[in-house]
């Protein structure tokens, strides 16, 4: 008993400062905005406290507000999308890759690059066919000059061209993730499930999907939760534009608190977006809480 006291106490001495670190740098800060949403302030002057009358204009009055919303929402969509393309990679480099770790890592690659890098690569490539755009010359060289657009600065496109730009970055992560999980399954486990016959398709769907439930919620909340906060690319490629037409929660939230000195309301933003980040994870915790409890 005398032992594990000891040990708690080391644990705790060892834990308290970065504890006390997290708090000061994430919980502190979550805290301060809930005040300063609350207040009509530009960041600089005086501060005038106004109750709820931010979340009142956010939620009523705001134009770009509601399809920044829906704008957010979709790109989540798109990154869930992502993951089980990214667990099909993976399967196919663990299982007809000899020596994978250079594959995986060349997927990886492009999480490892700048955003400002990427960002400026892919408007290069989507720049119309007269300014060097390499998209648009392809679809000129085999005969789909119809399909010739400009990308980032057509309204009904910059956003679905910002989807697939995410996806070329970030799917390499994933594979990662997926790989990791897929190559800590005991080959026995295979090796018994071919002598039974089950091969292919049908070991993966009863062996490999079941078994890497966990590393795929954990690849799930990471796609959802940085797609809610997705800020850098989207300032990079377009800043929001044309016409609001690629702004996010987190852009628009910018805008206003930096660009139009309403720190207030863009704190009652940030506000809102930390709620939906929170009750994205609920949401996917519970689901696959449902998931496992029904495959064990």
């Amino acid at each position: 008993m005398h032992a594990m006291k000891v040990s708690r106490r080391t644990i705790a001495v060892f834990v308290l400062p970065c504890l006390l670190l997290y708090i000061g740098l994430v919980f502190v800060p979550i805290l301060v905005s809930f005040y300063s949403a609350m207040l009509d302030w530009n960041g600089i002057g005086e501060a005038r406290f106004i109750g709820l009358d931010n979340f009142k204009e956010l939620f009523t009055k705001d134009a770009v507000f509601w399809p920044s919303v829906g704008r957010t929402l979709m790109f989540a969509v798109f990154s869930m999308a992502e993951i089980p393309i990214a667990l099909f990679v993976a399967i196919l480099i663990s299982r007809y890759v000899r020596k994978p770790n250079f594959l995986v890592s060349s997927y990886f690659l492009p999480v490892i690059l700048s955003v400002v890098v990427v960002g400026q690569l892919w408007k290069t490539v989507y720049n119309p066919a007269s300014l060097g755009g390499m998209l648009n010359q392809l679809l000129m060289m085999v005969g789909l000059d119809s399909w010739a657009k400009p990308w980032l600065t057509d309204p009904n496109t910059a956003m679905i061209a910002l989807y697939f730009v995410a996806l070329w970055q970030y799917l390499g992560y994933h594979v990662l993730i997926q790989f990791t999980g897929i190559q800590n399954i005991p080959s026995e486990i295979y090796e018994a499930a071919r002598i039974d016959g089950a091969e292919g398709f049908t070991a993966d769907r009863y062996i490999t999907f079941p078994m890497v439930i966990p590393i795929f919620k954990i690849s799930l909340v990471l796609a959802i939760i940085g797609s809610l906060q997705a800020f850098d690319m989207i300032m990079v490629m377009t800043g929001g534009g044309p016409a609001h037409a690629t702004d996010v929660t987190s852009t628009h939230m910018y805008n206003m608190s930096f660009l139009s000195m309403r720190y207030g309301y863009g704190s009652a933003m940030a506000v809102f977006l930390v709620i939906e980040c929170l009750a994205a994870t609920l949401l996917l915790n519970a689901v696959f809480r449902r998931i496992e409890s029904k495959l064990s």
